[in-house]
C-alpha cells in the first residue's frame, strides 16, 4: 500500500504534485488509519505547496485556461 510519506517525498523531491497522487493521498486520508509520522508527512508537503516550493497539476489546470476559449472568446 501506498504511504502518506511516500507521496510526500516524491513530491517535494520533483517540486511538483500530480493530479494522481493528490487523489491518492485525498484517497488515503479520508478511507485509512495513517500514523503521525504520514501526518506530518503531509503537513510538511502542505506548508510546500502553499508556499510554492511544490506545484500542483490540480491548480496549473485552473490558473491556464484553455488557450483555444480565450481566441475564440476575443475573435467573436
Amino acid at each position: 500500500m501506498v504511504m502518506i510519506r511516500d507521496i510526500s517525498e516524491q513530491a517535494l523531491a520533483m517540486g511538483y504534485l500530480t493530479l494522481e497522487a493528490e487523489n491518492q493521498l485525498r484517497r488515503i486520508l479520508t478511507t485509512t488509519k495513517y500514523d503521525l509520522e504520514d501526518l506530518n508527512a503531509f503537513m510538511t508537503l502542505q506548508l510546500a505547496t502553499m508556499s510554492g516550493v511544490v506545484k500542483q497539476e490540480s491548480r496549473e489546470s485552473r490558473e491556464y485556461p484553455d488557450l483555444s476559449e480565450t481566441a475564440s472568446e476575443t475573435s467573436s
